[in-house]
């Protein structure tokens, strides 16, 4: 049976901040405000060219603001993605790789300045955090492993 992502809560401090980010800022699709009754709004966006969603809003998650770190948007050129989001005025760390040549260690240990010396896919990443601190990090992918 297939298993898919497609829904990913991304705990905020406020939603309509956190909406003019997404949305606005980033341009990401605006799927779904809903506010259903005091305490519980629904607020559903979607990265360019993704089929999983992300949903942030009232009364979803006991997490603190702030606090889910390691998203992941996967892009094929890190470099546009980048000009794309500093156009948007997002501040991105990168291109970086880690030193061990494999996924990147949390926060920024073990980081080395610049893309993978071969732009092995897989091997580039560049980070950035919305208004409350979440951290997503961005991952060039130019050749999916075999299976994916």
């Amino acid at each position: 049976m297939d298993m898919k992502l497609e829904v990913v809560i991304l705990p905020v401090s406020d939603v309509d901040r956190a909406k003019d980010f997404y949305a606005g800022r980033l341009g990401w699709r605006l799927d779904a405000d809903f506010p259903i009754e005091d305490g519980y709004r629904i607020v559903q966006v979607t990265p360019p060219g993704s089929a999983c969603s992300v949903i942030f809003g009232e009364g979803l998650t006991g997490q603190q603001a702030g606090t889910l770190h390691g998203l992941q948007l996967t892009v094929t050129d890190i470099v546009k993605a980048q000009e794309e989001l500093a156009s948007c005025g997002v501040e991105v760390s990168g291109p970086f790789r880690d030193e061990t040549g494999a996924f990147h260690h949390a926060g920024d240990a073990r980081r080395v300045p610049g893309a993978h010396p071969e732009r092995a896919s897989y091997g580039t990443f560049a980070a950035f955090e919305d208004p409350d601190g979440n951290a997503w990090f961005l991952q060039e992918v130019t050749e999916r492993a075999p299976g994916r």
